[in-house]
């Protein structure tokens, strides 16, 4: 279970002040895997890294009563100095699961070869996204946070990840932020979303999309954020 309480994040730049979270309250049930909508740029990224607990809210909370992932495939906090394997070894002991164990699950899922063992700073794009995702899968968690994970890759790699994320979702609940209404209806069982730094929560996912495609079909009356 993840409640939000009193949430509320807001950014100022150059004398403007912009509200991504205004005061939001909302439960997303243990067993439950929500889709997280809205328009580009008003701040479902933002409140999925809020959850996680990479990023701090101006104030209110979020609980919970399980584990949560970082945003699956998010590679921002590897450290550029480290080899891929190094890396790993690192987030292994962070999250107590087995080191040894961690650093061989994401050698055969990350397919890096001799790369695995070279400074981070040196991959590619591609490369970091599959260490990252490769890194996400390895670790069992009650709650996956996913920000349009299918684009990691190519198509062999997003393949077998979608399969061995769809098995991680069998035994675990979801937060997913995805403009893909497919992978939205693949995935989820409920639905909010996200406009002018306020959360509407639908039981009925089918609910959450009509009130999404409404939004995208309006013109836009303020800048995103």
């Amino acid at each position: 279970m993840i409640r939000l309480e009193n949430l509320t994040k807001i950014y100022r730049l150059k004398g403007r002040r912009t509200v991504v979270a205004d005061n939001l309250n909302a439960v997303f049930p243990t067993g439950s895997s929500v889709a997280l909508l809205g328009r580009n740029g008003a701040g479902k990224s933002t409140l999925l890294k809020m959850i996680a607990g990479t990023v701090s809210p101006t104030r209110g909370r979020v609980l919970s009563s399980g584990t949560i992932s970082w945003p699956v495939g998010f590679a921002g906090s590897f450290h550029g100095e480290l080899t891929g394997a190094q890396n790993v070894r690192f987030v292994a002991r962070i999250y107590g699961v087995d080191t040894d164990e961690l650093v061989d699950y994401v050698a055969d899922f990350a397919e890096l070869g001799h790369h695995y063992h070279q400074p981070f700073m040196s991959y590619s794009s591609g490369m970091r996204s599959r260490l990252a995702m490769g890194t996400s899968m390895g670790i069992h968690f009650d709650t996956y946070l996913v920000d349009e994970v299918t684009s990691v890759g190519d198509a062999d790699f997003r393949a077998k990840s979608q399969r061995v994320f769809q098995d991680r979702m069998s035994k675990s609940s979801a937060v997913v932020v995805s403009h893909s209404m497919p992978m939205v209806r693949q995935m989820c069982t409920m639905g909010a979303v996200l406009e002018h730094g306020h959360l509407s929560v639908y039981d009925n996912l089918e609910d959450a999309i009509a009130h999404h495609e409404a939004i995208m079909r309006a013109p836009v009356n303020t800048p995103g954020d």
